[in-house]
């Protein structure tokens, strides 16, 4: 590996690819560094029947419209073709195979410890991933378990379920559509769900919701977090007495706070009614052949999927005491020359907030680059 250059870009998602092309066209050099052999490893490893739930038009990246042909919607094998065309286009050359180990300060700098060795670089632009590290809570006696279990990771089609009793462990976007491929292809799928879920369909009166949040997103959020529930009961029904109570923060604070999205229903709300998919609350405890619920109710199971979420697992690169603050351009983040991008889970998608957020990174470093370039050349 080189041992200096003026950006470190760590991940070659589409965050990182992101920020690394609108440097490019600053004419900026940099290095990315990814700890897997291909970039976008995660989209390739999503379970086969992913789409994107945000609108092609606001889910590309800068300067490259997702091809005229592609769906409103874009599925995994196409998103991906669009990555490697992306890189491609750009000259984008990851280094693969290096695992970031150690970010700490260096004079002016930082200094970044991978895998074949130190790189010094003048910024680092963290691009890691929202989704790098499965979370895998515990549960009482799922050691005694003795069907299957996986994280949603590892989940790739309902193929090997075929004729099983599935429990999936979470409702959010991941577990809510892993129930539907599984009852569309002949398992029977229950999820337990935990606490209150915000439900919205794809498209609201034939608009796509990311272009409805959009909007919402001008008014009074109190206010809209008022409408949507009347709005949604006159879309999807009622939802409490299939078992799916809404939570006690409305729909846009608990993204704003808690950075949740709902769940987008891409036809789980019609299998819950039609009985194909079951409703469950949290489980209590596991047993050698289920498990137990919290309203005293037992279920037998083949298999338990959990869909439990992930973290972006980047604090335990970063020294002590370094906080690289908020996704995107901050104050903290430009004086220390530390950047995250792609961490901002919006209601206006995440692939639309990456690529806002790539090129107000690589702006602010071409500034501040110029800006050293010229204070080194002033006379004395």
């Amino acid at each position: 590996m080189d041992d200096t250059t003026p950006v470190a870009i760590i991940g070659a998602g589409p965050a990182g690819l992101a920020v690394a092309a609108c440097l490019r066209q600053a004419g900026v050099d940099f290095i990315i560094m990814e700890k897997e052999q291909q970039a976008a490893p995660a989209w390739r490893r999503h379970y086969e029947r992913v789409h994107l739930h945000t609108t092609k038009r606001y889910s590309s990246l800068p300067f490259a419209p997702f091809p005229r042909h592609y769906p409103r919607y874009v599925p995994r094998d196409l998103f991906v073709d669009y990555i490697d065309a992306y890189a491609q286009r750009f000259d984008l050359r990851p280094q693969f195979g290096e695992t970031v180990k150690a970010i700490a300060r260096e004079d002016q700098g930082w200094r970044v410890e991978a895998t074949s060795g130190p790189l010094r670089a003048r910024h680092v632009v963290i691009a890691s991933g929202y989704n790098a590290e499965p979370l895998r809570p515990g549960f009482t006696g799922i050691d005694t378990f003795t069907g299957k279990t996986l994280h949603s990771a590892d989940y790739r089609n309902a193929m090997p379920f075929a004729g099983q009793s599935v429990l999936v462990v979470g409702m959010g976007n991941t577990g809510a559509e892993i129930a539907l491929d599984l009852a569309e292809n002949g398992a029977k799928p229950t999820i337990s769900v935990r606490g209150g879920v915000h439900v919205v369909p794809r498209e609201l009166f034939g608009v796509p919701i990311q272009m409805v949040g959009m909007a919402a997103r001008l008014g009074p959020q109190r206010v809209n977090d008022a409408l949507f529930p009347i709005i949604l009961d006159l879309v999807l029904g009622r939802l409490e007495k299939y078992g799916l109570k809404r939570p006690g923060q409305g729909l846009l604070q608990q993204i704003a706070v808690a950075s949740r999205i709902p769940v987008i229903d891409v036809g789980t709300i019609d299998k819950i009614r039609e009985g194909a998919i079951k409703v469950a609350p949290d489980i209590a405890e596991i047993s050698e052949r289920g498990a137990r619920f919290t309203d005293g109710k037992h279920g037998e199971f083949d298999a338990i999927i959990f869909a439990t979420g992930f973290r972006p697992g980047y604090a335990k690169f970063l020294g002590p005491g370094i906080q690289p603050g908020r996704s995107g351009v901050t104050a903290q983040a430009s004086d220390l020359g530390l950047y995250l991008v792609g961490f901002h889970n919006a209601v206006t998608g995440l692939l639309r907030e990456i690529a806002i957020e790539a090129q107000a990174i690589a702006d602010d470093i071409h500034h501040r680059l110029n800006r050293k370039k010229a204070t080194e050349i002033l006379p004395v």
